[in-house]
C-alpha cells in the first residue's frame, strides 16, 4: 500500500497523506476513503497513533475548511475527520508557520521569475 506522503513525527505518530486536486471526482473520493480505512486496518492503530488523510494543498473556495464547497468530497468522505486542506495540511507536515513561509516563498519566486515565466508561456511554443 502506498500513499503520496508519509511522515513520522518526533513522538512516533505516523501520518499518511493522499494528495489530490481540490476538486476530486466521485471515484477518487471512494478510492481514497478505501485507502484510508485500509491503512488503519493494516497498522491496527487508531488516531492519533496513525492518521491517514485526503490532503489538498490549497482551498480554491476560501481560507478555511468550512468554506470548501466541492460536493463530491463533502458527500463521499467523512469530511471533517479525513480531509485536510490548505493551511491545516501544511502545518501538520511543516509546523505552525509552514503555510505562511510557503506563501512567502511563492511570492518571492514569483517576483523574481515572473518575466521569465510570462516570456516562456508566450514564446515557448
Amino acid at each position: 500500500m502506498s500513499f503520496d506522503l508519509y511522515v513520522k513525527s518526533k513522538n512516533n505518530i505516523e501520518y499518511f497523506f493522499e494528495i489530490k486536486s481540490p476538486q476530486p471526482n466521485k471515484g477518487q473520493c471512494i478510492e481514497i476513503l478505501q485507502r484510508i480505512l485500509r491503512i488503519h486496518a493494516l497498522k491496527n492503530q487508531k488516531r492519533p497513533f496513525v492518521s491517514a488523510y485526503f490532503a489538498m494543498a490549497y482551498n480554491p473556495f476560501g481560507i478555511d475548511k468550512s468554506s470548501y464547497k466541492w460536493s463530491f468530497a463533502r458527500n463521499y468522505l467523512p469530511f471533517d475527520e479525513t480531509v485536510v486542506l490548505g493551511q491545516e495540511f501544511w502545518e501538520i507536515i511543516g509546523g505552525k508557520f509552514a503555510y505562511e513561509e510557503l506563501l512567502n516563498l511563492y511570492r518571492t519566486v514569483g517576483k523574481e521569475k515572473s518575466k521569465f515565466i510570462l516570456d516562456a508561456l508566450a514564446y515557448g511554443f
